[in-house]
C-alpha cells in the first residue's frame, strides 16, 4: 500500500494556490526531539497543517483536487503510474488515490509485489484512511478523481511483476575495513543449551558429526576468518551439516531460528572452493559462478552476501549480491568484476540469466535459503525455471543445499525434484519448532483494541529494540505513523518502499535511532539484527510457520527474547490449535487457557 514515507518533521516543498507553501512529509518516523529536524514542527501538527493547506486548482483540461496530502514530485490525484522495467521507462497517466510517497504514485521493482491488473490502472492505488487526512471523517473522499483502484497481494511482497520503474539507486559499497567487516555480537547465556538439542539425520550413510572447526580440515585462512567472526563453538546444525556438505551430499536441513544455518553452508562451500581453486576474473567476457545462493528477500540475501565476504576475507574468492531495486548497470558492473559466489533474489537472478550476463555451466553449488518459502506457490515456478535454464547442470551433476527453520510435509515432497535421490535430511529439535529462548505470550485482543494495547506495551518496554509485525503494508504505515504521534521513535519496512528507504529504515533500527520497526512479512525471515529484545505480532500470520519465523527475530544465538502476539478471536481462530502445539513444544509457562476454546 501507499502512504510509505512519513516523518515527524516538515520541509518546504510544493507550492499551492496563492504561493502558500505546502509541507512535505519526509521518509522516516522519528521521535520528536530525539534527533535534529528540518523544522520544529512535529507530526502532532500534521492534521492541522493539512487542513490549512488544502488547495483546489481548476484547469481547462482537468480538475486537480487535493484532499489530504502527499509529498514529492507529483502532487494531486492525477499523475504518472510508474510501472516499468529496468530497460524501458513508461510514464503512464492514470487515476487513483494519492500514495503519499515522495515520488508520487506507486513504484515497483522486480522483487517487490505481485500486482493484479484491474480497471483502468495496473498499479496499487489505495486511499489511506486516517483522521485528519481528506474529509472530516478522516477518510479520503471517494470522488471521480479517486474512482479507479488497483489490487495487490500482500502475501508475496518479494515476488516478480512484469513492469517496474526505471531504477537509478546505487547502494553504498560494503565495508572494506577489517574491523567493520568482522563486526559481530556476542552469544547469549543460553548458547550452551544447544548441546542438549536432539538432532536426527535421515538418509543413507551420513558422515559423522564434527565437534570443532579443526576437525573439518579447513584451510588456515578460513580458520582465521571464522575466529575473527567470533565463532568458537559449533552449533548443532553446523556440527552435522558441515561434514555432509564437505562429503558432497545434497542436504535438506531444518534448524531453529538464530542457530547458525548460514555458516553451516558457507563454510564448507568456501572450503571446497579454496581447495579446488577458482577461475573468476574481471577479464573474462562472461562470468560463471561456482555457487549460487538464492533467498526470498533483498535484506536477507544482502545479509548472506556480507557473511560470505567475512568468511572469504583475504582470499581470491569474490562474492557478488544482486537484487531488485538497484540500478541494473551497477549490478552488471559488479558481476563483470568477477563472480565466484552469486547471492541473488529469484527475480533479479532470472533477469540476469535472461540477459546472458552469467553462465551456469560451471555451477557446482545451488543453495536455497528459507527453502520452504523458495519452493512454495510464491517462488516455486521461479525455482523450476532456474533449474531448467540453459547450461544449468542437472541435479546429479551439482550439489543442492536447502536450509530453513520450517519444512512442511508438502515442501519436503517438492524438494525431491531438486535434490539427488540419496540426499540427507538433518532435523535439529522439532521440525518447524519455535526457538526455546523466546518467551512467548499470547494476549486476547480484539481488532479495534490493538492500537491502544500496542502503545501501552511499547511505553512499558521503553527504548528496547522491538519489531512489530502487521499483515499489510497499509497497516505498517498506519501503525508507524500512530506510534510517531505517541512520541515513540519508529520506522517501517515493507515491499512498497524504495530500496534506499528500506535500507535506511534497517540502518536506523540497527543503530537504535529508531528502536521500533514496524514490518510486514518481508522482514519475517532470516534477518539477524543485534539486540532485538521484543517481537510483537499485532496481526497473527495465517500460517504457524510464518509465526515461528517472526518470533525468531529475537532470542538468537543463545540470547533471551520475548514475543507478544495479539489473538483476535474473530480473525485468528484457525491458528489456535497450531499455536497450542508450538507453545507446548517449548513448555511455555504462560499458556493462555482461552486458546483451548477454539
Amino acid at each position: 500500500m501507499g502512504d510509505d514515507n512519513w516523518d515527524t518533521d516538515f520541509t518546504e516543498g510544493v507550492r499551492g494556490e496563492g504561493s502558500r507553501v505546502l509541507p512535505v512529509f519526509q521518509p522516516n518516523f522519528q521521535k520528536p526531539g530525539s534527533i535534529s529536524m528540518t523544522t520544529n514542527e512535529t507530526l502532532c501538527n500534521f492534521t492541522q497543517s493539512i487542513k490549512q493547506a488544502g488547495v483546489r486548482e481548476n484547469h481547462k483540461d482537468e480538475e486537480k483536487q487535493t484532499r489530504g496530502f502527499g509529498s514529492g514530485r507529483i502532487f494531486g490525484n492525477r499523475g504518472f503510474q510508474r510501472m516499468n522495467d529496468d530497460i524501458d521507462v513508461l510514464h503512464r497517466p492514470g487515476r487513483g488515490s494519492f500514495r503519499g510517497d515522495r515520488r508520487g504514485f506507486g513504484q515497483f521493482t522486480t522483487d517487490d509485489v505481485n500486482v493484479k491488473q484491474e480497471g483502468r490502472q495496473n498499479s496499487i492505488s489505495l486511499g489511506f484512511k486516517r483522521r485528519g487526512f481528506g474529509t472530516p471523517s478522516g477518510e479520503f473522499e471517494t470522488r471521480r478523481e479517486f474512482e479507479a483502484r488497483g489490487d495487490y497481494k500482500e502475501s508475496s511482497e518479494e515476488a516478480n511483476i512484469a513492469r517496474n520503474p526505471k531504477v537509478t539507486y546505487v547502494p553504498p559499497p560494503p565495508p572494506d575495513d577489517e574491523n567493520r567487516i568482522f563486526a559481530h555480537y556476542q552469544t547469549g547465556i543460553n548458547f550452551d543449551k544447544y548441546d542438549n538439542i536432539l538432532v536426527e539425520v535421515s538418509g543413507h550413510d551420513p558422515p559423522p558429526a564434527i565437534l570443532n572447526f579443526e576437525e573439518a580440515g579447513l584451510c588456515e585462512t578460513l580458520i582465521k576468518n571464522i575466529a575473527k567472526v567470533g565463532y568458537f563453538k559449533l552449533t548443532p546444525v553446523q556440527k552435522y551439516s558441515i561434514p555432509i556438505v564437505l562429503a558432497g551430499h545434497d542436504l535438506m536441513a531444518c534448524a531453529q531460528t538464530g542457530s547458525g544455518k548460514t555458516a553451516a553452508f558457507l563454510i564448507p562451500i568456501l572450503a571446497h572452493m579454496m581447495r579446488d581453486g577458482v577461475t573468476a576474473s574481471q577479464f573474462k567476457g562472461e562470468q560463471e559462478p561456482e555457487c549460487i545462493i538464492v533467498a526470498p528477500t533483498r535484506e536477507l540475501i544482502n545479509q548472506i552476501f556480507l557473511e560470505s565476504r567475512k568468511f572469504s576475507y583475504g582470499t581470491c574468492i569474490r562474492s557478488v549480491v544482486i537484487y531488485g531495486g538497484i540500478q541494473m548497470s551497477y549490478t552488471i558492473h559488479q558481476i563483470n568484476q568477477g563472480c565466484n559466489i552469486l547471492c541473488a533474489t529469484p527475480g533479479r537472478l532470472l533477469d540476469i540469466i535472461g540477459r546472458q550476463k552469467i553462465g551456469l555451466s560451471k555451477l557446482k553449488y545451488l543453495v536455497l535459503d528459507e527453502a520452504d518459502r523458495m519452493l512454495d506457490m510464491g517462488f516455486g515456478p521461479d525455482m523450476k525455471k532456474l533449474v531448467s535454464s540453459p547450461g544449468m547442470p542437472s541435479k546429479d551433476k551439482r550439489q543442492t543445499l536447502m536450509f530453513s527453520a520450517t519444512f512442511p510435509d508438502e515442501i519436503q515432497r517438492l524438494a525431491g525434484e531438486f535434490l539427488k535421490a540419496d540426499y540427507l535430511f538433518v532435523v535439529v529439535g522439532q521440525v518447524g519448532g519455535a526457538c526455546s529462548d523466546v518467551q512467548q505470550t499470547i494476549l486476547q485482543v480484539k481488532q479495534y483494541d490493538k492500537k491502544n494495547k500496542l502503545v501501552e506495551i511499547l511505553n512499558e518496554i521503553g527504548n528496547e529494540r522491538t519489531m512489530v509485525f502487521v499483515e499489510t503494508k497499509k497497516k505498517a504505515d498506519f501503525f508507524a505513523t500512530l506510534l510517531c504521534q505517541e512520541n515513540i521513535s519508529t520506522t517501517s519496512i515493507h515491499g512498497d518502499r524504495e530500496q534506499r528507504e528500506r535500507e535506511e529504515a534497517l540502518h536506523y533500527f540497527r543503530t537504535g535511532r529508531c528502536p521500533v520497526l514496524v514490518a510486514t512479512s518481508v522482514a519475517a525471515r532470516g534477518l539477524d539484527i543485534e539486540n532485538v529484545q521484543h517481537v510483537i505480532n499485532v496481526d497473527l500470520p495465517s500460517t504457524i510457520d510464518e509465526y515461528v519465523h517472526r518470533i525468531g527475530r529475537t532470542g538468537r544465538c543463545g540470547n533471551i527474547g520475548k514475543a507478544i502476539s495479539f489473538f483476535d478471536p474473530q480473525a485468528d481462530s484457525a491458528v489456535a490449535q497450531p499455536l497450542i502445539k508450538v507453545l507446548a513444544d517449548v513448555s511455555c509457562l504462560l499458556f493462555p487457557n482461552f486458546l483451548n476454546s477454539f
